[in-house]
């Protein structure tokens, strides 16, 4: 059976990026998102540009846009990509309007989304998935990766066919059997995103200041702590092994340079996610990451009150915003 339609369940940074590669591809693509974005999308269509020096686009005319799950849809495939907070009520839509079985691919953030997708929407098959790299809306409707990387995802038969269709279209996608280690392991480097939020600088600026990495540093030793106790051992995603990582963070700037050369590659546009998140107002994704070290601390009896106080320094007093921390005031925060 040929792959067929995507439709997108979230049109932000990720969803816009790679259903806006696939739809590049000639893959019919229906993005489902806020106005914000859709309107945008509507005016000038999408510019899709990387690190690579790449940049695509993909006119409007070559997608449907719609702010609920149209009612005739009846996707091959569905690109689950909206926040975290969102995952439930997101599925219970999708299961009101999709035929039982339909894929749904959870492309977000964390450990936990595709369990709570499937919660919320039984009769869907979801299927966990892992985006590596770092996607930045730069202007309204204009999305850039600003780091490499290969999509994963759970091994399921029915994906098999979907491989070359990904690869033609720049986003490739790679199936394993268990994804829990290589979402832990992105989870460990996703924990410099609330770093990188409360720094106000762009991700490399940001890596570039050793008060910061060692604020990163120490929340990944309580997570690595944390997944010690649990027995999952994480996947290597970066250039070095998980638990050398803090090592490497702590290091002088003048020897991180030389080597993390390969971690560095970021270019100078590239920021996370919830940075983005913060200039717009919204409520960050920050329990999905540092929250779910909490947890799983305390359900072996540790604790993680440096990843704790990340979450009540981005979450405490929402909507308010926390404003810049210079590296010296995070390390103050985090007691370090």
């Amino acid at each position: 059976m040929a792959a067929g339609a995507v439709l997108v369940m979230g049109a932000g940074s990720v969803g816009c990026f790679v259903g806006g590669s696939l739809a590049a591809a000639g893959v019919p693509v229906t993005l489902v998102g806020r106005p914000r974005v859709l309107d945008a999308i509507a005016r000038q269509g999408l510019v899709l540009s990387d690190l690579d020096g790449t940049t695509r686009r993909v006119p409007a005319a070559a997608l449907r846009l719609a702010a609920h799950v149209p009612a005739d849809a009846a996707p091959s495939l569905v690109l689950l990509c909206v926040k975290s907070g969102a995952t439930a009520q997101a599925a219970s839509e999708l299961a009101a309007a999709l035929p039982a079985g339909t894929r749904v691919l959870s492309l977000q953030n964390g450990v936990s989304n595709a369990a709570i997708a499937s919660a919320a929407a039984p009769a869907l098959k979801v299927l966990p998935a892992m985006v590596p790299y770092n996607i930045a809306e730069l202007a309204p409707g204009a999305f850039h990766r600003g780091t490499v990387g290969r999509l994963a995802a759970q091994d399921d038969p029915a994906l098999l066919q979907w491989l070359p269709v990904f690869e033609r279209a720049g986003v490739p996608l790679d199936l394993r059997a268990d994804l829990l280690a290589i979402q832990w392991g992105k989870l460990l480097l996703n924990l410099n995103n609330p770093v990188n939020a409360l720094s106000g600088l762009p991700l490399r600026d940001e890596l570039l200041q050793r008060g910061y990495r060692r604020c990163l540093a120490a929340l990944i030793d309580e997570a690595t702590a944390a997944l010690d106790a649990a027995g999952i051992e994480p996947a290597q995603l970066a250039a070095v092994p998980a638990r050398r990582l803090p090592m490497v963070l702590r290091l002088p700037n003048w020897l991180f340079r030389v080597v993390a050369a390969r971690m560095l590659r970021i270019d100078a546009k590239a920021r996370s996610s919830m940075a983005d998140d913060l200039a717009l107002g919204r409520r960050t994704e920050v329990d999905a990451f540092c929250g779910e070290v909490v947890r799983l601390a305390q359900a072996h009896g540790l604790a993680a009150p440096r990843n704790a106080k990340m979450v009540e320094l981005l979450d405490g007093g929402w909507p308010a915003p926390p404003g810049r921390f210079t590296p010296q005031r995070l390390c103050a925060q985090l007691a370090i």
